[in-house]
């Protein structure tokens, strides 16, 4: 790119003429999106230049040059679409987010050169790694080293040129270190969302336990036991409906499953997703739901589900139906979240009667719980879950307070 008239498209050619008289060649352009971005989106008029020599170019290659054009971005659909058809670039490769098995790979690369410590279960780092891709992998592996190098500090001679064999050989990255690492870092991709791995149990909500046998048996066994669902050709729930009163404890019985199934925990507030602009609202429920799958498994759970859930055709003059058009993308998120991807939908309302029918209908939030005002039983049982880390005093009647 450059601000001198006419200079980017003669750079764009000299490159694919030396290409040429190089040739076998390939000509890898990364970040395509910045140079080739959607023309009737853009105001530049260099970008719009740049676009149309790239397309001129790409037209102009001989079948015998010996020439690949070859590109990469990670917003594709940013990229003018001209450059999306046969003869340009027909063969589009998605490089996604690596599995548990992906990633165990990539850290024995990263760690192939390090002194690890006994103690180090790089299969457990794998495990919990939901979400890394290779760079942030990397950028673990190195701040468990240097992690392990400021605990060391005290032993090391900064003046000396050389540092003692015998401290050397006490330097090993140790699975602490790792822990540390992994508690300072996120995945690069998910950084713009609060993706969180709960630390709320069981134990943290008061009664509901009938609830509790219920999530068990919808979210827990099927992450737990694919294996036995598959073997009998079940297919397991993807999503549920909690309602009730407010406070009764929708969010922290979601936050609960999620760490019960040691999942990434991603929570939306209906409202945060509606703009005032005209397409964004469905843009950023595509955002979340893609962030969802970047972090199975993950618990994605709507509050306030009924701000953006309404029954279609009776939000009148809201420009241009808006609410409805929101509507039918998270509806074709939902049908479109492949069953290999562990991602579990929980929504919440106290307003059920309200939401969208198509919402309801088996595959989607099939699974309708209702969390009710607590009896004396749970009453009592909240209020040891929600005392037990304090010091109570042996006067204090716990009957007397649930009563």
């Amino acid at each position: 790119m450059s601000k001198l008239a006419g200079e980017s498209e003669s750079n764009l050619r000299k490159a694919f003429e030396e290409a040429e008289k190089n040739s076998p060649a390939i000509i890898f352009i990364d970040e395509l999106d910045a140079i080739a971005p959607k023309r009737e989106k853009t105001h530049g008029e260099v970008e719009r230049r740049i676009v149309s020599q790239l397309l001129t170019l790409m037209d102009g290659l001989k079948q015998r040059s010996h020439v690949i054009v070859m590109a990469a971005t990670n917003r594709p659909n940013s990229i003018d679409p001209a450059l999306r058809r046969f003869g340009r670039f027909d063969r589009e490769v998605d490089i996604g987010i690596p599995d548990a098995v992906g990633r165990l790979e990539i850290l024995r690369i990263h760690t192939k050169n390090m002194k690890l410590g006994e103690d180090v279960d790089l299969v457990q780092i794998g495990n919990e790694t939901h979400g890394y891709v290779g760079a942030d992998l990397a950028s673990l592996c190195s701040e468990a080293a240097l992690q392990q190098i400021r605990e060391k500090m005290d032993v090391i001679d900064l003046e000396e040129d050389t540092i003692d064999a015998e401290v050397l050989d006490s330097l090993a990255v140790t699975q602490d270190n790792f822990r540390f690492a992994l508690n300072q870092s996120n995945p690069s991709a998910l950084r713009e969302t609060v993706v969180e791995i709960p630390t709320t149990t069981w134990q943290d909500v008061g009664g509901l336990e009938n609830v509790k046998r219920e999530l068990q048996e919808l979210v827990q066994y099927p992450v737990e036991h694919p294996e036995k669902f598959l073997k009998f050709g079940m297919t397991p729930s993807r999503g549920v409906l909690f309602y009730g009163p407010p406070g009764c404890g929708k969010t922290l019985l979601a936050k609960a499953i999620a760490n019960e199934c040691q999942a990434n925990f991603i929570s939306v507030k209906g409202p945060e997703l509606l703009t005032m602009w005209f397409g964004e609202s469905e843009a950023n429920v595509r955002d979340v739901f893609d962030k969802a799958r970047q972090a199975a498994p993950c618990v994605l759970f709507f509050d306030e589900l009924d701000s953006i859930a309404k029954a279609r055709g009776g939000s009148a003059g809201d420009g241009g139906g808006a609410a409805d058009r929101v509507i039918n993308q998270i509806l074709t998120e939902m049908d479109g979240m492949g069953a290999k991807k562990n991602v579990f939908i929980i929504g919440a309302t106290n307003r059920p009667d309200i939401i969208d029918s198509a919402i309801l209908r088996p595959g989607r939030l099939d699974q309708l719980i209702y969390i009710p005002l607590p009896d004396d039983k749970s009453r009592m049982a909240i209020l040891k879950a929600a005392l037990r880390k304090s010091p109570v005093a042996k006067d204090v009647d716990m009957n007397l307070l649930a009563g």
